[in-house]
This record gives structure tokens, sequence and C-alpha cells, in this order.
């Protein structure tokens, strides 16, 4: 019996051991296990962050976990530069290197006065209010031509032509006969006069053909103005009608600058500026008037209106019909500074003008597209309205490049603001649901690839 119990206590007690033996073991090897585990996961997170995409330098939205060429261009595939993130879904990701290689340059929007040069050309013209035709007041025919070459210095009461007139004959014989009978109808002779004074006879005349009771076959005309004759419409012999023109005279003391201003260049001219001007007969000199006159109606033709300014003209220097090259020191109308961007910065699509902004505090160079209002344009600028703030950063160069690799990766771009995505290359995945007709039209095609 003893023997029995002292057989018992020492199986309890192996028991125990061997139990205790199994748990300490299993709480071991558990432990390793996750320890392994755990180094196994941090070592795949850090693979997985130490891992290096490839894209291409042109084109950014290409992205490769192994070097490789580029399946658009065929360049060859670069490391990505700085995160995967991107900040905006429309905005354009490029690395360094791209912009780089694609000349991508930016700016900053910055504010100043706004100034310009107008350039404007025209000629000198004749100032119209000083511009007189001579006409004859009586019809006959011209038996003398006193002046008959264009160019030629006239001056007031000067004898330009004398014409014979059968109906003047007759009517100083009308005078003669009322002259006397005045005592018996002496409303006859005043309506004999009056009918001379119509065809502008002096009453110094009129008396002379009284008194002398001779009748003149010949008609002076005098000028009325002193000028250059600038038109000749008659020759001697010709036959004249009342009120025929003979000659037109220009006084040209004072002439007109008159220059075509176009559409875009109106906001930068107004009444009163001064405008320098050259012309190429007198090139060591430059001459200046004021604007005293901008033509409310458009060229249809030329798509220009006309600017004038009054000239005085000593010595006759400037002539009719000589080019002129003149230039405005123009401010833009309004106070204060405006905004302003270069030339180069701006697409434009119909109506529509949009430039790309650089997006702030991104790891690596981001754009994107946005419209603005632009204003008056400038020598290489223009003058922004609305859309842009001071010391936003936008690409004045290269925005082409930029655009491009907008449309390729289906961002916003100047033809497709809403943004699209593009195919890059062949489709190898599953097809959806849905798609079992296309996919039939295009085994009948005998062409299932996408060419880009």
């Amino acid at each position: 019996m003893k023997k029995f119990n002292i057989l018992s206590n020492t199986s309890i007690k192996a028991s125990l051991l061997v139990i205790a033996g199994l748990l300490l073991g299993w709480l071991l090897f558990h432990h390793s296990e996750q320890e392994q585990g755990k180094q196994e996961t941090e070592v795949h997170k850090h693979d997985e962050s130490e891992k290096t995409i490839w894209t291409c330098a042109m084109h950014p939205q290409i992205r490769k976990e192994e070097p490789g060429d580029c399946p658009i261009c065929g360049m060859e595939l670069i490391p990505l530069e700085g995160s995967n993130a991107q900040i905006d879904e429309q905005a354009i990701g490029m690395s360094e290197s791209a912009m780089k290689l694609a000349e991508v340059q930016t700016s900053s929007v910055t504010k100043g006065l706004t100034s310009k040069e107008v350039r404007l050309y025209g000629k000198i013209r004749i100032d119209e209010r000083l511009l007189q035709s001579q006409t004859a007041h009586i019809p006959g025919r011209i038996e003398q031509l006193m002046v008959n070459v264009t160019g030629e210095q006239v001056k007031k009461g000067q004898l330009l032509a004398r014409i014979y007139s059968p109906e003047l004959v007759a009517a100083q014989k009308e005078l003669i006969e009322a002259v006397s009978l005045k005592g018996k109808y002496p409303n006859l002779l005043e309506a004999a006069r009056e009918k001379l004074r119509n065809w502008k006879l002096s009453d110094t005349q009129i008396s002379e053909i009284e008194q002398s009771e001779k009748v003149t076959s010949t008609f002076d005309i005098f000028a009325n103005t002193s000028g250059v004759v600038v038109n000749r419409k008659v020759n001697e012999g010709d036959y004249i009608t009342r009120g025929a023109v003979l000659l037109d005279v220009a006084d040209l003391s004072k002439v007109w600058g008159v220059f075509d201003a176009y559409e875009s260049d109106l906001t930068w001219v107004s009444l009163h500026q001064q405008v320098d001007f050259t012309t190429q007969s007198i090139p060591e000199k430059t001459f200046s008037g004021k604007v005293s006159f901008i033509d409310p109606v458009i060229d249809p033709a030329k798509r220009v209106a006309r600017v004038r300014v009054e000239l005085n003209n000593p010595g006759l220097q400037l002539k009719p019909e000589m080019f002129i090259n003149g230039i405005i020191h123009s401010n833009l109308k309004g106070s204060g500074e405006k905004l302003s961007i270069p030339q180069s910065a701006v697409l434009w699509t119909g109506t529509r003008s949009v430039v790309y902004v650089k997006i702030p505090e991104a790891e690596h160079p981001s754009f994107k597209l946005r419209e603005i209002t632009l204003g008056a344009a400038m020598k290489n600028t223009y003058v922004v309205l609305d859309g842009l703030e001071e010391g936003e950063e936008i690409v004045t160069n290269g925005v082409f490049s930029v655009d491009a690799a907008a449309q390729l990766a289906g961002r916003s771009s100047m033809m497709n603001p809403l943004g699209s995505k593009v195919s890059t290359g062949h489709n190898h995945g599953e097809m959806k649901a849905g798609d079992s007709n296309n996919e039939e039209m295009k085994t009948e095609s005998g062409n299932n690839e996408h060419f880009d």
C-alpha cells in the first residue's frame, strides 16, 4: 500500500512537469512567431517604401516599377523624384529633369504701372477746312486759263481765267436798254443789275457797263482764297455750266496728320495726347502735335480708326500724302497699379484665355490650368482683370509642353477643360460585363489593339 502511494505521487509530479514543459514551450514558440511576423511585416513595408517608381520626362503620367522605355515616345524612363501623392486630381506633375528638358520656366504675378508706346502709321492730309473750290458763276467757254498747273501758288484776288458767255452778253445789253428806260421803268433797271450781281459781277463792273454802254464779251474769274492748286478740273476751250469747278485750292499753312489706330490700341489713345512723329524726307527732325479727333467709326476694310492731329506747317515742310510714323507714350486709363503677366504665359482658345498656375508647397513641381480675364495688351505683357492674385507663380515659358503633358495625362487642358483619360498602351485587363458586343466587333475586325 505504501509502495502504491509512492508511485502515485511520482506519476502526478511527472505529469505536472510534462504539462508545465509543454505550456512553457508553447509560450516561447508563439512569442517567437509573433516577433518573426512583425519583423517580416516591417521588412515588407520598408521594401515597399524603398521601391523606386520610374516615369517619362516628357510624359509624367507613365508610372512603372522597373526601368525601361516610355511606351509613348520611346525615351528612357527616369526615377520619379519626390512623393507620388497628387495634391489636386486635375494638376499635372513634372519632374525637375522634365522641366529642364522642356525648358519650362515660371515667374510670379506682379503689380505695376501699366504704360505702352503706341506706334501709329499715317499720312499728311490737307486740312479740309482750308480747301476751297474755284467755280464759274456763268455758263460759257473758257477762252483763257491763267493758272493751268497743279501745285502752282495763287493769291486771293489773282486772275484765274476768262470765260466767253453769250448769256453774259445778252444780260449786258438788257442792262444798257434798262438804263435808257429807267425814268419810265425803274424796276426794270434794278432787275437787270440784280441779274448781273447773281453772276458775281461787282457793283463797280456794273457801273462801268452802264456808263460806257459797251458790251464785254468775256468774264474774268478771280481767286477767292490764297493757297496751292491741288486739282485742276478744266482746260482752255472747255464749255462749262454755271457752278462748274475750275480749280481746287488748298491753304497748306496748316495740315492734318492722320494716323491709323488698330482696335487693340484704341484703349491707349485719348484726346489731347501728344503724338511725336517723323517722316523719311526729314529724318533729322521730330514733329509733334495733339490728338484733336478720334474717328467714332471703324473702317470695315482695314479694321482701324483714324486719329487726327492738327499741325502748323511753316515753310510748307509737311506735304500732303507724305508718310509719317508716330508714337504715343500712354498710361492705361484709370489710376493705380494693375496685375500684369507676360504674353508668353497665355494660351488662347477662341474667346477663352488660360494659364498654368504652379501649386504651392508641392513636393515636386505641379501645375493646374486656370481661366483668366485679360485687359489691355502692352508690348510684351497683358493686364489681368480677373483670375490671378499677386504673388502666384505661373508658367511663362514652355506652356505648350505643360499643356501637352496635361492632355496626355487626362488632366484639364487648353482644349479639354474638364479633362479625360487618355489610353497609353494596350488594354490587357479582363473584359467587363456589358462589353461583349464591343469584343465581338473587335474580333470581327481582326484588330484588338489600341494605338496611341
